[in-house]
């Protein structure tokens, strides 16, 4: 067991998973965020945008 143990703590690939794992879940929290924070705003641009494009195409 001992053994095992030495063997897993001294592997380095699984140290590297764990590194960009802790990235993946750093990235996913920064993109919810910028997601939830600019979410409306962007909604609201493009709405306005398509509401635009949709007055030009029927001419007014």
């Amino acid at each position: 067991m001992l053994r095992k143990l030495t063997r897993f703590i001294k592997e380095e690939e699984g140290v590297t998973m764990v590194e960009y794992a802790l990235i993946l879940a750093l990235v996913a929290i920064v993109a919810i965020g910028a997601w939830t924070t600019l979410g409306e705003s962007i909604k609201a641009k493009l709405m306005t945008a398509g509401g635009a494009v949709e007055a030009a195409g029927s001419g007014g």
